[in-house]
């Protein structure tokens, strides 16, 4: 029991770096991904194609090789790329994906808003940035909070990937001390405390969705 007590301060300064990252990553994908959702639903051939490509390049790569590549290869091309912050390499990476994913949560949380409300304030005199900016998107938020619950989420257990560039988080934490001391168990409170990490924020997400729930 001695020894699980001593293994709790390091798990919870992993779990700050975990939470950390996992809240400026989804916060800057989300700013980020307005735009490419926009870009995407663009009548200029030129955004829709570039937007388009973005999202397809970190959709469908792995954030593994995404992170690999901005610690390690940006270097390689240019030493003047190089990060030696590793926090921000992780931020970098895990903001341009999740942006990716985003992007199309918000492109189907706006095209799921009735045209009519569209066409409505067009003839009303507003120009397209006004009626995204006052009718739309502020529709299309209550829409978004069950899906981006999902992808927060998903970024908060991806954050583990982190370990591969030597960021201490809660999974580099846990092999560190798995390796210093010769055992396994370790991991049993690292999984404990990642269900508490999800079990807070799925419940914060409930709340918002049923706080802000378009049908109520």
């Amino acid at each position: 029991m001695q020894k699980v007590l001593a293994w709790i301060p390091p798990l919870l300064d992993g779990a700050r770096i975990t939470i950390s990252l996992t809240i400026v990553a989804v916060s800057a994908g989300l700013v980020l991904s307005l735009f490419l959702a926009l870009g995407k639903m663009s009548k200029k051939v030129w955004l829709n194609r570039l937007s388009s490509a973005y999202v397809f390049f970190f959709r469908g790569t792995p954030l593994l090789m995404q992170l690999y590549f901005i610690y390690y290869g940006l270097p390689q091309i240019t030493p003047l790329l190089t990060i030696n912050n590793r926090f921000l390499a992780a931020f970098i990476a895990f903001g341009l994906n999740s942006a990716a994913y985003c992007a199309e949560i918000i492109r189907a949380a706006i095209q799921s808003i009735d045209k009519g409300q569209f066409e409505a304030s067009r003839a009303l005199g507003m120009s397209y940035a006004q009626t995204m900016r006052l009718v739309i998107v502020p529709q299309s938020i209550r829409r978004l909070i069950p899906p981006v619950g999902n992808e927060f989420i998903m970024v908060l257990k991806d954050a583990s990937l982190v370990s591969i560039i030597a960021l201490t988080d809660i999974t580099k934490v846990t092999r560190s001390i798995s390796s210093s001391t010769a055992s396994a168990m370790v991991y049993i409170p690292a999984m404990i405390l990642y269900l508490i990490i999800t079990a807070v924020f799925t419940y914060i997400f409930h709340n918002l969705e049923k706080k802000y729930s378009v049908y109520q």
